[in-house]
């Protein structure tokens, strides 16, 4: 391996003082071994003068390209994608299509030695029968064929948006770098060896490097060593820092020293065959492999072996989860209902086989009284063929497709909506989302902070004082500005008058801009003491709620800075800034007398309290002892600071309740903060009986005498919880966690995160959907996240509600057209074998309507756009069946007005419309080819009137909206003219006149009529089809729609390869396929869990009548343009109120069916 890479080394590698190898040999050490490496080669400085960079000013930037050739780019060669030819054999694959082909092949074989070796035989055959028998058996191949071909398309397509997805994703990752002395963000693409990189809380590092100066640096790199400690790295102990891992807290500066498939992560990805080259590698002969594997053995790959074992078997286990145990909402109801259709298909075809077989067999040999002849086996294979053609038609393998072809193209307008979505599945559980926890800064606000209060010496300032003394007004900017990571900055506005641009965060923005105010340059303090001259620094985390520098004085000692939460600063200070300017004693009573008196009146006004704070320090201090650093401060000043609410945030916060969603804010700001902003937002209102509490208080109320989270306890909470403040990511996780565990409600709870720090991490992989923050988000909170908010914008996430829930009603909409064609094809095909000895739908007719709704109706119904009449309902939840009463009503109705139809022209067609008996001929007569042509336009009218799945009467609203729609609608008719008018014998067909073709066109039209008739029986009436199934015994445990697979499933995927298991097996890996888009993380919603057996308990148990204020919602044009309006009145809590306008509102339990024509008002109980 190693000959090879110096092979491959330019000859200009000489330029630098360091090759490739020796650096790569380097990064394989850690700790004291890599110390001494690195003490061998003359330090950091000097391997950054062999790299000819600076540890100050960076690279120069006129190298770059050479350095990409000497030393590699930072990228992973992306797998070699599947070719279109591959992803057609990928589909010839299927257990189905197999046996087909197989039996096509069978039945042609036998039409061969029927046809060219009866006569030598001794046989005698029919001479039409002879003549046209290859027709069926070419035909089935055919059709096979375009299944593969259309299904190929549709994958290789898929494949080419995500990769393109995955582009955009790694693409939008930037770095902050050091070049020319200027710190820039690059991507991370960019970055070469010789780089000095800026590390900061929250960054995944991009590549391997060596430190040059840190400051309380912790890296969790677990993902290399398995281990879930942090590791404490400083650049005298442990210097090195490798790619993929995740820096937990601190900051620092690195030198890069190997990018690409040459860092650590890099050749773990090569040892598992990610890479493009290794694919290329896979193909070389057994011999030279296991040469080259006895090379990697004995060189100093020791670390990458153990590393490589770990992610295979993180990975096994991760797949085998996402495979079986974790499923999102949809998933977990399809796999459901996967299996149960399954099983109605598989006894539908082996009982029409056996129907078929006997009658067969008793009219030949028992009443016939024949004798065996070759064709008997050929009349035995037809049977087969249109056995497992039924199963083919009864199981929904389109299904999948449909769900694959939804989401990708609501992924695709999401990115329009400032939603980049990572993980497929999230974008439909999100639109089964009930809670939604959202952090404060940024998503409810703008991020766009400014100090509009300060206490300074005992007075209160509305604008920056200008008449501090000299030596205070030092203090203060210098606690200020060195007391700030160097990377938030002010950039000077491009246009004059307008504000500054803020770099980096937002709190520390606001600080150096009250540092501007006051007619101070915050550049002079930094470059009086910069990074390098920190003797400590204790970086913010969510523990210590505050930041603290130490820097030499130049008259000897130490004095620290400190800022941070007002109420936690301030019990660390001993003394305060007096109305002289001088420090006098802070006791206690005047600290609570500040609180009363500043920081709760500041708080009241939705302003963060930040207190700023310094010490001096004469010695040599134990730097690792914070408790007695950090301690007996000296107060400067308490600075109020405004952070908008998003004028956008209120109505989107209406939507989400009038949606049924609750909105939970947590927060790390104090209790009087967060109730203000609540109420600005409108997640507390006047009148309810919502709480807010703090994260203490949080954690007594869920807490048993042992201190563990009692779900009892946690049950009692969480209902009315709005507020959670002073809040930590561990209380986070516990919250979100406790509300999906909780099975307290009907539906059981979604729950819905949003996240932009690194110790959000557990909370937004533990929700079903986890939002990062695309702005203000760190690469760890990104890396764990679903979907990445581009805009940080709290009324993005609404939209993802709209979205999700658009995906979940057009899956829907399929699954009623297609169960409703599966049920009337299996029904026909079964009656017409018992009845007549042969289906009056031949194999390949059925295999065609198969095709048109796999392929053509799932992307014409998935692709419908989304309407506000989305957010006018309640979500679904977790365990609600994914067919509604409803759907279940227009399913059975419209298959028995489709089945009436056929068998009325197949028993009594030829009497009342004067043509010849076709059903018992071997030949193409009017009278099938009428039943099927009939079949496939009442399909296609049928595919208008699943467009509305919650009983609604207009089924062409909006239908002008959906071009894909119409074409595909307009362009299976022109196919089935086609191939009733020009096929023949073919497709078993005969050209139609054109009051034959008028019969067809008028029996399928009336359909239309059919679906108001059923739309208007009300759906009480009609029997809940899971309740008999449950009744029966066939039915599972309630709420075997989330979590993990029945034991039965479970047993069906390891037993058999049934054509059902094979679909149920598709949908359950959608995640784990290409869509998965990241790597990193695989499996979908987290958390499903089986709801309990008990009867569910409502939420607050509040009382069904009472007085209380309502908001009355009348829309009036796109998402969140309403018209509101305030009354009181004492009414019973119900969710659909009539009115006089034309809005079709959705309500909770009732179903539109049940209601009067009219439409209603949506009245939201507050």
């Amino acid at each position: 391996m190693s000959r090879k890479s110096k092979k491959s080394i330019p000859e200009n590698a000489v330029d630098y003082g360091i090759g490739l190898m020796e650096l790569r040999e380097l990064m394989e050490v850690r700790g004291l071994e890599a110390m001494e490496k690195i003490i061998a080669l003359g330090g950091v400085n000097a391997i950054c003068t062999m790299l000819r960079t600076s540890a100050l000013n960076g690279l120069s930037g006129d190298d770059i390209e050479n350095r990409r050739k000497v030393y590699g780019a930072n990228v992973i060669p992306p797998k070699k994608p599947k070719s279109f030819f591959g992803l057609v054999l990928e589909a010839l694959e299927d257990t189905t299509l197999i046996i087909l082909c197989i039996s096509a092949c069978v039945s042609m074989a036998l039409w061969l030695v029927s046809f060219f070796g009866a006569s030598a035989l001794g046989f005698a055959h029919g001479a039409d029968e002879d003549e046209h028998g290859w027709i069926d058996s070419l035909a089935i191949l055919l059709s096979v064929v375009t299944v593969c071909f259309v299904t190929a398309y549709n994958d290789y397509q898929k494949e080419k948006q995500f990769r393109g997805l995955q582009s955009k994703l790694e693409t939008d990752h930037q770095f902050a770098v050091i070049r020319n002395g200027e710190s820039i963000q690059i991507p991370n693409a960019d970055i070469v060896v010789g780089d000095v990189c800026q590390v900061r809380y929250g960054d995944l590092l991009p590549a391997d490097g060596i430190l040059l100066s840190s400051n309380d640096l912790k890296i969790d790199e677990s993902s290399l060593t398995g281990e879930s400690d942090h590791v404490k790295k400083h650049e005298q102990l442990d210097p090195m820092l490798l790619s993929g891992t995740h820096v937990m807290e601190g900051s620092g500066k690195m030198v890069v020293t190997a990018v690409g498939v040459n860092s650590q992560s890099g050749i773990i990805f090569s040892l598992l065959g990610a890479t493009e080259e290794d694919e290329e590698k896979k193909k070389e002969a057994k011999a030279k492999k296991s040469a080259a594997q006895k090379e990697e053995s004995k060189s100093k790959a020791g670390p990458r072996k153990s590393q490589l074992t770990q992610l295979s078997m993180s990975h096994a286990a991760e797949k085998e989860e996402a495979n079986v145990g974790e499923k999102s909402v949809l998933q977990a109801k399809l796999s459901k209902l996967a299996v149960q259709i399954g099983y109605g298909g598989t006894i539908c075809a082996s009982a029409s086989l056996l129907v078929l077989l006997v009658k067969f067999f008793v009219n030949t040999y028992g009443i016939q009284n024949e004798t065996f002849h070759i064709l008997h086996v050929g009349r035995c294979v037809q049977f087969f063929i249109v056995a497992i053609t039924i199963l083919v038609v009864a199981v929904p393998e389109g299904l999948p497709l449909a769900v694959t072809i939804s989401l990708a193209y609501s992924v695709k307008k999401m990115m329009k909506d400032n939603n980049l979505v990572r993980h497929l599945d999230a974008c439909e559980t999100m639109g089964n989302a009930t809670t939604i926890c959202s952090d404060k800064t940024g998503t409810l606000t703008t991020n766009r902070m400014t100090v509009v209060r300060s206490y300074i010496r005992g007075e209160m300032n509305e604008e920056a004082p200008d008449d501090l003394p000299a030596n205070l007004l030092d203090l203060i900017v210098d606690a200020i500005s060195i007391n700030t990571a160097y990377t938030s900055l002010l950039l000077t506005p491009e246009v004059p008058g307008e504000r500054a641009q803020q770099i980096g965060n937002k709190t520390e923005c606001a600080l150096l801009g009250f540092v501007v105010e006051m007619e101070k340059k915050y550049e002079d303090a930094r470059a009086k003491y910069p990074e390098e001259s920190f003797v400590r620094v204790y970086t913010f985390n969510s523990v210590r709620k505050s930041m603290s520098t130490a820097i030499k004085r130049p008259g000897g000692g130490y004095r620290i800075f400190t800022k941070g939460a007002s109420e936690i600063v301030m019990k660390k200070c001993a003394n305060v800034i007096g109305k002289s300017g001088s420090p006098e004693r802070l006791t206690k009573e005047m600290q609570d007398e500040l609180v009363t008196t500043v920081i709760e009146p500041m708080a009241a006004l939705a302003l963060r309290t930040i207190s700023i704070a310094y010490k001096d320090i004469d010695g040599n201090p134990d730097w690792d002892d914070e408790d007695n650093i950090v301690k007996d401060l000296t107060c400067l000043c308490i600075v109020g600071i405004e952070d908008p609410v998003r004028p956008e945030v209120p109505e989107a916060i209406r939507v989400c309740q009038r949606a049924g969603i609750i909105v939970r804010m947590v927060t790390g700001d104090n209790i009087n903060t967060a109730r203000s902003i609540a109420a600005k937002c409108g997640i507390l209102n006047p009148g309810e009986d919502g709480i807010i509490i703090e994260g203490k208080d949080f954690n007594a109320r869920i807490r048993d005498a042992d201190g563990e989270v009692s779900q009892e306890l946690f049950d009692k909470v969480w209902p009315r919880l709005r507020v959670l403040a002073r809040s930590s990511p561990t209380d986070k996780y516990t919250l979100v966690k406790g509300i999906i565990d909780s099975q307290i409600t009907t539906g059981r709870e979604v729950v819905a995160v949003t996240g932009d720090g690194t110790n959000d991490g557990p909370a937004l992989k533990k929700a079903d959907v986890g939002f990062a923050m695309g702005i203000a988000g760190t690469d760890v909170a990104k890396e764990a996240s679903d979907i990445i908010l581009t805009d940080d914008n709290f009324s993005s996430i609404v939209k993802a509600v709209l979205w999700g829930r658009n995906v979940y009603d057009s899956i829907a909409k399929f699954l009623q057209f297609q169960l409703t064609v599966n049920v009337v094809a299996v029904v026909v095909a079964f009656v017409g074998a018992c009845v007549t000895s042969s289906s009056p739908l031949k194999a390949v007719q059925m295999l065609w309507v198969n095709l048109i709704m796999d392929t053509f109706a799932s992307l014409a119904l998935a692709t419908e756009l989304p309407t506000n009449e989305l957010l006018l309902r309640k979500p679904y939840g977790r365990t609600k069946p994914l067919l509604s009463r409803v759907m279940q009503k227009n399913l059975f109705g419209m298959a028995m007005y489709q089945l009436l139809v056929i068998f009325c022209l197949l028993w009594l067609g030829p009497l009342l419309l004067n043509f010849d008996d076709g059903s018992m001929s071997d030949v193409p007569s009017i009278h099938l080819t009428t039943i099927f042509n009939t079949f496939v336009i009442m399909t296609l009218v049928n595919e208008i009137n699943s467009r509305k799945i919650h009983g609604q009467r207009n089924v062409f609203q909006g239908i002008y909206k959906n071009k894909i729609f119409a074409t595909i609608f307009i362009l299976t008719l022109v196919v089935q003219i086609f191939i009733v008018e020009l096929t023949g014998r073919l497709f078993f067909v005969r050209r139609l006149y054109v009051e034959q073709w008028g019969i067809c066109i008028a029996c399928a039209c009336s359909g239309l009529l059919w679906y108001q008739i059923i739309t208007a029986i009300p759906t009480r009436w009609f029997p809940d089809m899971y309740s008999l199934i449950k009744c029966c015994g066939c039915g599972g445990k309630k709420g075997a729609g989330g979590g993990a697979p029945s034991a039965s499933a479970v047993a069906i995927k390891g037993t058999t390869g049934s054509n059902q298991v094979v679909w149920a097996e598709g949908v359950t890996t959608l995640n784990t396929e290409d869509g998965g888009i990241d790597v990193t993380k695989s499996g979908g919603a987290k958390g499903d869990q089986a709801p309990a057996e008990n009867e569910p308990i409502p939420i607050g148990e509040q009382p069904k009548d009472r007085t209380s204020h309502h908001k009355v919602a009348t829309l009036r044009g796109p998402m969140g343009d309403y018209n509101w309006q305030e009354i009181s009145e004492s009414t019973e809590v119900v969710e659909l109120i009539k009115t006089t306008d034309n809005d079709m509102l959705i309500g909770k339990e009732q179903e539109f069916s049940e209601v009067e024509s009219s439409t209603f008002e949506h009245r939201i109980v507050s």
